[in-house]
C-alpha cells in the first residue's frame, strides 16, 4: 500500500460519503479513490457491511400482540359514515410528519454515532501500527548496536583491560575494550561499591602530562557502552570525585589504576 492511499484512508471522507456527508469535490476524490484503488474500495465495502448489519441488528419489529388487538376490536356493529373533518386530517398528518421527522432525526444521530465509533476504531487501529513499527524499529537499533559491540570484543585487535578497585574500594570492578586500529573504547562495569550521595566514581585516560575525563560511571550504566577513545593513553585510572564530576582530577590516590600496553 503507498503513501498516498495510506493518507486517504487515516482521513474520515470513506465515511462520510457512506452516509452522505461529503462536499461536491469530496465525493469526486473519494469516488476517484476507490475506482482506482483496490485498498480503498476493499476498506468502503467493508464499512457498507459493517453498516449494513448495525441496520439489521437494531432494526424492530411490531409486537404481534398489537396486530391480534386490532382485529379483536373490529365487529359486526353498524359502521356509522361521517363527513372527514377537514382540521383532523391536517392534523393526522401532521402528527405522522413529526413522527417521522423524529423516526429520521434519531437514525441519522444513531447512523453518526456508529460513524464516529468506526473512525475511532480506525484511528485506534492507525495508532497501534505506528507503536509496533516504533518498537520493531527500536528493536532494530538495539539489535544493531550490539551486534556492533559484539564484533568488537571480538576484534583480534580489541585488547581488554580489568581495572580492580584497590583498599579503598574492594568490591570495584570495571572492564575496558580498547581498538587502537579503529580507535574505539567500550567499558563494562561489572560493580561499584556505593557511595556517598554527594560522590561519584570517574574514568581518566593518563597522558604523558594531563589526565583526561572519559566519563562519570554509574551503577545504572551495568552494561557495555561506547567511551571516548584517547590517543597515546599510557593508563586509565577511576578516582572519587564530587557529584557530577570534575575537569581535574583530585589529587587522591586514584581507586583502581591499570597501565595500557597500545604504545608497545
Amino acid at each position: 500500500m503507498n503513501q498516498k492511499v495510506k493518507t486517504f484512508l487515516a482521513t474520515d471522507l470513506l465515511d462520510k460519503y457512506l452516509i452522505g456527508l461529503t462536499t461536491a469535490s469530496e465525493t469526486l476524490e473519494v469516488e476517484h479513490y476507490i475506482s482506482e484503488y483496490p485498498q480503498v474500495k476493499k476498506a468502503y465495502q467493508k464499512l457498507e457491511e459493517k453498516l449494513e448489519f448495525t441496520a439489521q441488528l437494531n432494526a424492530v419489529k411490531a409486537p404481534k400482540s398489537i396486530l391480534d388487538n386490532v382485529l379483536d376490536s373490529l365487529d359486526d356493529k353498524p359502521v356509522i359514515t361521517l363527513k372527514p373533518a377537514k382540521s383532523k386530517k391536517w392534523y393526522s398528518l401532521a402528527i405522522a410528519a413529526s413522527v417521522a421527522a423524529l423516526l429520521f432525526a434519531g437514525t441519522s444521530a444513531y447512523l453518526l454515532n456508529q460513524n464516529n465509533n468506526l473512525v475511532d476504531e480506525n484511528q485506534t487501529i492507525a495508532d497501534e501500527i505506528f507503536d509496533l513499527r516504533s518498537d520493531i524499529s527500536n528493536n532494530n537499533s538495539t539489535l544493531n548496536q550490539l551486534l556492533e559491540q559484539f564484533k568488537q570484543l571480538n576484534n583480534p585487535e580489541t585488547e581488554k583491560y580489568v581495572l580492580t578497585g584497590n583498599t579503598r574500594a574492594k568490591n570495584l570492578k570495571t572492564v575496558a575494550y580498547i581498538n587502537p586500529e579503529e580507535k574505539k573504547s567500550m567499558i563494562d562495569v561489572v560493580s561499584l561499591p556505593q557511595l556517598p550521595d554527594d560522590k561519584v566514581y570517574q574514568i581518566w585516560a593518563n597522558l604523558q602530562d594531563k589526565m583526561v575525563s572519559l566519563g562519570v560511571l554509574s551503577e545504572a550504566d551495568r552494561r557495555l557502552q561506547e567511551i571516548p577513545y584517547t590517543e597515546d593513553a599510557l593508563g586509565l585510572s577511576i578516582s572519587i570525585e564530587p557529584k557530577g564530576g570534575s575537569q581535574i582530577r583530585s589529587n587522591d590516590t586514584p581507586v583502581a589504576e591499570i597501565s595500557l600496553k597500545l604504545n608497545d
